[in-house]
């Protein structure tokens, strides 16, 4: 995966907000909302696939570009919200993977895709 400049990302996000005069609008809440409906909107272009086609996806080239377009959005209602609540997210990454590692052992976990709490 290629490394990314957050900060020049967070600048563009930003800026593009600034110049629209959106900030009154982009309340933590409002954030969280637009991010889970972007999320959908992901989720609808696979609706209604088999895991065959959505595991091919990057054989067809029209749906890539809706795909792209949706993570594209969720990727920026994040960012948003990162900005406006100071979330660090290198931090709470490799913080929340620490947890992931104690919910799911390797011993209990590989293989399987139960929950944490069905192991």
């Amino acid at each position: 995966m290629k490394t990314i400049d957050l900060e020049n990302l967070n600048q563009v996000i930003t800026k593009f907000a600034e110049d629209r005069e959106w900030d009154q609008f982009h309340s933590v809440k409002n954030l969280s909302m637009a991010l889970s409906v972007e999320g959908s909107e992901l989720a609808e272009i696979f609706q209604w696939m088999t895991e065959e086609q959505s595991n091919k996806i990057k054989e067809n080239p029209e749906v890539m570009t809706k795909i792209e377009d949706e993570v594209a959005d969720v990727f920026v209602y994040l960012m948003r919200i990162m900005k406006k609540t100071d979330i660090d997210l290198e931090k709470v990454v490799l913080a929340k993977m620490k947890k992931n590692e104690a919910k799911y052992p390797v011993e209990l976990s590989r293989g399987i895709s139960k929950k944490y709490n069905e192991l």
